[in-house]
């Protein structure tokens, strides 16, 4: 490990590439040589020459207490993954906010979202008080003609990190790289700076973003045809869920939210095609669709698919993860994911499937306090402006100065533009103690005083503190001025027919994630020492003989094919 980013603001794109290539040609030659002659090749003539396919599933807020639930009623893919595959039981997510897209941004960079840059699904700009997505861009324009949907123009200018498909395009531009999903922030955090992503978007289809001198018919093309055939398969079929399961109707119920009724049940109130399992189904539809058209893995280079799969989120947001309706999505997606490996399976030069998530995730707070967890409540706002109240009085100010950005609170005029230094600093630290005072709060401080501080060593990821975890979400400029986490299992806001179920926090539900590392042919094993996501991306590059940066992550042995060892790591004090 190292404190030197892979790329910085002062170096453009094309020459960090351009670095990156040169490097990696020496390295592409010497991993070559190794390989040769490995002790695992010449041991072993049973071991597999690595794969020219190489497959990220990221599935969204599955957390490893869900795999875990699930996992002996699995029968699909998921059952074959965890009886054949290389399975990490205590997989982490190291840093402290758990959401979509910093989550994502891990997993093949190798960097934690303080180095990737991406602390949030979004922050505010502290000049001009307006929200900044993750993954905005302020010159390209979306495929489909609708800069106005979805989250608006997007593309990887706010990513500060590169991925395993862009270091091995450096080094073989002829491999293809794609990724596909139900959102824009998983499928661009997969398909990295040089490969293509595409996403679902309402009316339409997939759909992608355009860089200057692109065409959105050029774009589009290699899923024009997929979206052809998924628009009229959308007319011919009405969006339907129900179940399939008896075992899910079972765990059917009603239950009051902030004095509204939620019936959790099959069909439910809210049906559209994002929120129900037919999003995941369709999304390994395209992969496949991909893998055929652009026979990804037939060639002599090496090709990478990454598929994030979104309706696991959009359902343990909108229904929760203990009732009828996750039940079923987990079924689901096990049977999806079966036929998918299936198709894998007959890739000619071989794949290999890493299988992970951005984030974990708990149930809905009333339903968790009914089934014995009597601290598991909503927020008490009421407490949170007393605060407010205060700083404005103690300050002198005209509005409160608290506002909420980017997974935390700013200090801000009433437009969320940041008050002048010292009275910002003066009233984040005035608001940082009292804020620490208060029961539904697990964690808070400065942004400043985070910064000042060595970025932590993670390789131990259960044994790193709050604070330490927080460190990791801390990006200078991108931050909010008080980072900021409620304490265990208590949640914000619900709303019966919005979000009801959350994420997000620095603890073990929402940090613990399956890693699991399979192939056609594998036998099964499991391993219990903690592995991190960002280990995923070093391992996938040593595998395939493609020279990583420096990075966090640490590559891990997976045992099964004709390479040499990963290398020794010297042991890194944190930085």
């Amino acid at each position: 490990m190292s404190s030197i980013k892979p790329w910085t603001k002062s170096v453009s794109r094309s020459a960090a590439l351009a670095v990156l290539a040169a490097v990696s040609m020496a390295g592409v030659a010497q991993a070559q040589v190794a390989t040769t002659q490995s002790p695992a090749s010449q041991a072993s003539a049973a071991a597999l020459a690595p794969p020219k396919l190489i497959v990220t599933i990221v599935v969204d807020q599955f957390s490893a207490n869900l795999f875990d639930q699930y996992r002996g009623r699995f029968s699909g893919g998921l059952r074959r993954m965890a009886d054949q595959g290389l399975v990490s039981i205590n997989g982490y997510q190291s840093h402290g906010l758990t959401e979509t897209c910093p989550g994502h941004s891990t997993i093949l960079t190798g960097m934690h979202p303080v180095e990737t840059g991406i602390p949030a699904n979004d922050w505010i700009d502290a000049k001009t008080g307006k929200e900044v997505y993750c993954l905005a861009s302020t010159r390209n324009h979306l495929a489909h003609g609708r800069d106005d949907t979805d989250n608006g123009p997007v593309g990887t200018e706010q990513l500060q990190a590169t991925t395993v498909g862009d270091w091995l395009k450096a080094v073989s531009p002829q491999s293809k790289v794609f990724g596909v999903s139900g959102k824009d922030r998983g499928a661009i955090n997969l398909a990295g700076h040089q490969g293509q992503a595409f996403w679902f978007t309402d009316g339409f289809g997939l759909t992608t973003y355009v860089e200057p001198g692109q065409t959105a018919e050029g774009r589009l093309a290699p899923v024009a045809g997929f979206n052809r055939a998924f628009n009229a398969w959308l007319a011919a079929n009405p969006v339907t869920w129900d179940y399939r399961n008896g075992e899910c109707r079972a765990l059917a119920g009603d239950w009051t939210i902030r004095g509204q009724t939620f019936h959790s049940q099959l069909p439910p109130a809210r049906l559209a095609f994002d929120n129900t399992p037919l999003l995941d189904e369709q999304t390994l539809k395209a992969a496949e669709y991909l893998l055929d058209t652009q026979k990804l893995g037939q060639g002599a280079a090496t090709d990478m698919l990454g598929v994030s799969l979104s309706a696991t989120d959009r359902i343990g947001h909108a229904y929760g993860t203990q009732g009828p309706e996750m039940c079923e999505q987990m079924h689901r997606l096990d049977a999806a994911l079966g036929d998918f490996l299936d198709k894998l399976a007959q890739a000619p030069g071989g794949a290999l499937v890493v299988l992970t998530a951005d984030h974990g995730g708990s149930d809905f707070v009333e339903r968790l306090h009914a089934h014995g967890y009597p601290h598991a409540r909503r927020l008490d706002t009421d407490a949170i402006q007393s605060v407010n109240t205060a700083l404005k009085t103690r300050f002198n100010l005209p509005v409160d100065p608290l506002q909420a950005g980017g997974s935390g609170l700013m200090v801000a005029d009433a437009e969320h533009k940041s008050l002048p230094d010292p009275l910002r600093t003066q009233i984040a630290e005035a608001a940082v103690e009292m804020l620490r005072q208060l029961p539904d709060v697990a964690f808070a401080e400065t942004r400043d005083r985070l910064l000042a501080e060595p970025i932590p060593d993670s390789r131990q990821p259960e044994m790193m503190t709050l604070r330490e975890r927080m460190r990791l979400s801390t990006v200078a400029e991108r931050s909010p001025d008080i980072q900021f986490a409620l304490a265990q299992n208590v949640n914000g806001g619900g709303r019966v027919g919005g979000t009801i179920g959350g994420h997000g926090t620095p603890f073990e539900f929402d940090r613990r994630v399956p890693i699991i590392f399979w192939w056609p042919g594998a036998h099964g094993e499991e391993r219990f020492l903690p592995i991190r996501t960002v280990d995923i991306a070093p391992t996938l590059a040593h595998l395939i003989g493609v020279p990583a940066p420096q990075v966090e992550g640490r590559c891990i042995d997976l045992n099964g094919f004709a390479v040499a060892d990963c290398p020794a790591t010297a042991q890194t004090p944190a930085r």
